[in-house]
């Protein structure tokens, strides 16, 4: 085995030429957005930062595998050089980012110094560094025109401080692609001498950045390679360093935070549904104190003195916090869209007073704005305590009845809505992915009855119950990994069994034996349906496109309301 550095460059024209490839037995592509980002935020940043080393074999005479080529890359003309047997994904999200290659997602470059703070003063970053921001759009088609619009235009994004991460592409190609640009946003005056110097500089350090690897050469049996390959993907261990911070603030505060901890649950048992609840008390102390939810906020000598000083208000903000998400059917961490709606509902219920009328049903519609839209907007994508601290500033003045201003969680030009196309390309939620579980909760609140019993959903029998295609799998392509079959919109959260006895039949069948054995009729598995936000007759009409349709412009129409402070009726 040989250990060599290879620069991105080099690596992108094997690439091209087809001379890596990847064994066709690596799993497919799995690596989220935000994934992505990371592995980019850390190749321009300057010092760059590692993003691991590869393990390539070397190709003899016979190729040892079947092959493939990288996600977007060309089919190669020859035998390759390489095989790939370790570090896919971040081969294949260096190409596909840097060549836009990915469907439904343009990636950006910020080039606007206020974001840049932002994210600075988010991630604590050391004195000297430049650490530019990325940001990854979400894309949609809606009547033959991709969704948002300024994101087609290089004018108006770069307007916005954003340029598209493909003018960083190394090589002739990426040249070739920096003058079209420069072209298109010629007449602009925005593009100045010190904007083009920022785009050659992140060019270079592209172009310029070592990728290591390790190399097999071509004497290596098939069987030893194997070997290889399932050692180096199962032997990493994710970490985790708050226990650090834990431990610091109860050296700071004199007493057990774990104590702390176990007084709150015994009083709020269902804040243990949200996942980490000592991460969150964190958070809304943090915010409490009038100071950001960061490591950099846990770790000042000032935030264990005041942490004693706000416990009576944290524990008011949990008790009515998590009532509030219950009722509005965000009953866990497997159903919530945004981490942060925790933390920011229970820091905004944290001063309002415990029988209050005229206030508390402001307090009550203003909060229910706030979590809504942070299930709904990308507001709090990158950067979210910074921004969670920001609206947490503006949400409490208003919810203790005093004018503070405009919030940007409002702002419908940055952060709006999404759109009904939008809604009907959403995932499935039993990923951790923001809409599809957003579009969930909406259909749950209405009160998800079981199909069969009857019985409306709550957080008691919430894990008892199952994700469902409300058209299978076997109806539509007979591909669990179909994209198109997996959308939150052909998903419903029923129980076990119900399950179980729908299998491969078509929404009218099942239905119809659901009706026949219910003993109520139609109208019965109506309201049912109709209480998750299903509309019985597109259902039932077996048209899956009609169907996604009709159930994305109910969900809207809720979801709207939501966003607006109201209980749809």
């Amino acid at each position: 085995m040989e250990a060599r550095n290879k620069k991105i460059e080099d690596w992108f024209g094997m690439i091209k030429q087809g001379q890596i490839v990847l064994p066709r037995f690596q799993r497919h592509e799995a690596w989220r957005p935000g994934q992505v980002v990371a592995l980019l935020e850390n190749v321009l940043r300057d010092p760059p930062l590692p993003i691991g080393a590869l393990l390539t074999l070397e190709v003899g005479d016979n190729e040892l595998f079947h092959s493939r080529p990288i996600v977007g890359a060309p089919e190669p003309q020859s035998k390759p050089l390489l095989h790939l047997l370790d570090g896919q994904q971040r081969m294949t999200a260096l190409w596909r980012s840097l060549t836009g290659d990915y469907e439904g997602l343009t990636i950006f470059v910020s080039l606007d110094p206020a974001k840049q703070g932002e994210a600075d003063a988010e991630a604590d970053s050391e004195p000297g560094v430049d650490a530019p921001l990325i940001e990854a759009v979400k894309r949609w088609d809606r009547k033959g025109v991709m969704q948002p619009v300024w994101a087609n235009d290089p004018v108006e994004t770069l307007e916005r401080g954003l340029i598209p991460v493909t003018l960083l592409r190394p090589g002739a190609d990426g040249e070739a692609l920096l003058d079209a640009w420069e072209t298109a946003v010629g007449d602009s005056a925005l593009l100045t001498a010190k904007v083009i110097k920022r785009i050659a500089a992140l060019r270079q350090r592209v172009a310029k950045y070592d990728v290591p690897f390790l190399s097999l050469n071509a004497t290596t049996g098939r069987d030893t390679a194997l070997n290889v390959f399932i050692r180096m993907n199962t032997s990493a261990t994710p970490l985790k360093d708050f226990d650090i911070v834990v431990a610091q603030l109860e050296s700071a505060t004199g007493d057990s935070l774990h104590d702390m901890v176990e007084e709150l649950t015994d009083a709020v048992p269902m804040a243990r549904n949200y996942g980490d609840v000592e991460d969150t008390i964190l958070s809304v102390a943090a915010l409490l104190m009038g100071k950001p939810p960061l490591k950099k906020t846990y770790l000042d000598r000032s935030y264990g003195e005041e942490f004693k000083s706000v416990w009576p208000r944290l524990k008011h903000g949990f008790k009515h916090g998590i009532d509030f998400l219950q009722r509005e059917a965000l009953f866990n961490d497997r159903s919530l869209p945004s981490d942060v709606a925790v933390y920011l509902t229970c820091a905004l219920w944290a001063d309002v007073p415990e029988h209050a009328f005229d206030t508390g049903g402001n307090a009550r519609t203003t909060i229910r704005k706030a979590l809504w839209r942070a299930c709904y907007t990308d507001r709090y994508g990158k950067t979210s305590a910074t921004r969670a601290y920001a609206d947490y500033r503006v949400l409490s003045t208003i919810v203790a009845g005093k004018d503070a201003g405009s919030c940007e969680l409002f702002d419908e030009t940055f952060y709006p809505l999404p759109a009904v196309e939008e809604l009907v390309l959403a995932g499935w939620p039993g990923r951790k992915d923001r809409l599809p579980r957003a579009i969930l909760a909406t259909g749950l609140r209405r009160g998800g009855l079981d199909f069969a019993d009857g019985a409306s959903i709550s957080a008691t029998n919430f894990h008892s119950r199952e994700l469902h295609h409300l058209f299978p799998v076997g109806v539509l392509s007979g591909d669990r990994q179909d994209e198109r079959v997996n959308r939150g919109l052909n998903c419903a959260l029923i129980t076990w069994t119900t399950n179980r006895k729908v299998g491969a039949q078509t929404p009218s069948d099942y239905i119809r034996r659901r009706a026949e054995a219910a003993h109520l009729g139609e109208d019965a598995v109506r309201q049912r349906l109709e209480s998750h936000l299903i509309p019985y007759d597109a259902l039932v009409g077996d048209d899956y496109d009609a169907f996604l349709l009709a159930r994305a412009e109910r969900v809207h129409a809720d979801m709207t309301a939501l966003c607006k402070g109201h209980s749809p009726a």
